[in-house]
């Protein structure tokens, strides 16, 4: 695990709180995942910039899931996307998780569960699988 994820696990106080910057529960440190905010992975390393990637401000530990859900909804989302992106941003900015930007993601990701229910990926498989939705702190 690197550092910079150590730092964020006890400045959040994610072992307490039991859930991620987008509001969803996990049980052990090892289901968090570093997502980029600002600069994507893709960026830094297209720059040769690797460590840009992993800076507190360019940050946002989440949960397994919710980290392939947020890349879901940046493919056929754009919009919402970015309001996630940035409610994210402001809690990083706050220092702090806030408990009215983890209620405003999750009405921006039911929003995108009711315009994208029942669709399917190109392979069939259902768009919005059934743990994106059941591991949201409400």
């Amino acid at each position: 695990m690197r550092d910079i994820t150590k730092l964020m696990i006890a400045k959040y106080k994610l072992l307490e709180l039991k859930h991620d910057f987008m509001g969803y529960e996990f049980n052990k440190e090892k289901e968090l995942t570093f997502h980029h905010l600002i600069v994507p992975k893709r960026v830094c390393i297209a720059q040769n910039i690797p460590e840009l990637g992993y800076l507190e401000w360019n940050c946002a530990l989440l949960q397994k899931d919710a980290h392939n859900y947020v890349h879901v909804v940046e493919r056929y989302d754009r919009d919402r996307f970015d309001a996630i992106t940035l409610r994210m941003i402001d809690e990083n900015i706050k220092g702090y998780l806030d408990t009215n930007d983890i209620r405003y993601i999750d009405d921006v990701l039911k929003g995108f569960e009711r315009e994208y229910s029942g669709a399917r990926t190109k392979n069939g498989k259902p768009l919005i699988k059934e743990e994106y939705t059941r591991r949201r702190v409400r």
